[in-house]
């Protein structure tokens, strides 16, 4: 039987919408989307680019003997999500490799929006001058492989096409869930079957740690019907019905300062341990690793 393989992941950024830097900020976090997943003397695997690549990038280039190697995934192409990767340094060096995932927007191509942010009408350097060698990999829902691990990939209710990806190394091991920009309840227009509620805890259950949109208090939400995020207490909700053993309440609603968070995380322990279950619940801080 193959050994179980651990490995870590990191908050590089928490936040949604855009970035809030500022002392009421600084336990959470104030820069937007970016984790890594990781082996031990492993590839790094990205998920999202937003401000909080950068960061990322500075201690890549400086920690790495040799080239680095770096693949992206992207759950989607709003600004929030891929606004640090005009700044990743490893993109500025030769002999580095990026390899960037993720879905088309309507018949927009992937590589096409990468390249629409990065024109020189909003952005200096162009796409085409990066001195690291850039492969754009454009993806669906589905399986696929990237680096170590085996990604299995699933359509999200929010706005524009959103993919939530569950990762496993591929010699075995604790999984991993990142589903960010997830509207559970009611309310908007997606392109997703009726039987997607279903679906989706399938596709959760029995992950070790799911990290999962709780932008909102339930009654902020009521005035944000779709616009494609959850609820603490639904993140709570559903991680107990696919019997997740962590979750991480994650993209912070830019106007939560730490106390409004910290209030956010008591009030979903409490429910967690009123229903009667097992899972730990945390909120994502940036600086913060998790090891499965």
């Amino acid at each position: 039987m193959p050994k179980r393989q651990t490995y870590t992941v990191t908050f590089w950024g928490t936040r949604g919408s855009i970035p809030t830097p500022g002392s009421h900020t600084a336990r959470y976090g104030g820069n937007t989307p970016c984790v890594t997943v990781q082996r031990a003397d492993g590839r790094v695997v990205i998920l999202d680019a937003g401000t909080g690549i950068r960061a990322l990038g500075l201690e890549l280039v400086e920690r790495q003997n040799g080239a680095v190697n770096a693949e992206i995934l992207l759950s989607h192409a709003h600004w929030d999500h891929i606004q640090g990767l005009p700044h990743f340094k490893p993109f500025f060096a030769a002999g580095n490799a990026v390899r960037i995932w993720g879905p088309r927007q309507g018949t927009t191509s992937l590589e096409a929006i990468l390249r629409q942010q990065m024109d020189p009408a909003v952005f200096p350097v162009p796409l085409d001058a990066l001195s690291a060698q850039l492969t754009v990999q454009q993806v669906e829902a589905g399986e696929f492989t990237v680096g170590e691990f085996r990604v299995r990939a699933m359509r999200l209710r929010h706005p524009g096409t959103t993919l939530g990806f569950r990762l496993t190394p591929v010699a075995g091991g604790p999984s991993m869930a990142y589903v960010t920009d997830n509207e559970l309840g009611t309310g908007g227009r997606y392109d997703t079957p009726a039987s997607w509620r279903k679906d989706f805890t399938t596709f959760l259950e029995g992950v070790d740690l799911l990290i999962h949109d709780a932008m909102y208090t339930p009654q902020e939400l009521e005035t944000h019907r779709g616009w494609g995020h959850s609820t603490f207490v639904e993140a709570v909700a559903v991680a107990a019905e696919a019997g997740a053993h962590r979750l991480v309440l994650f993209h912070h609603e830019p106007e939560h300062g730490d106390a409004a968070i910290d209030d956010m995380l008591t009030q979903a322990r409490r429910q967690a341990k009123a229903e009667g279950l097992p899972t730990e619940v945390l909120a994502a801080q940036e600086g913060k690793t998790l090891t499965l």
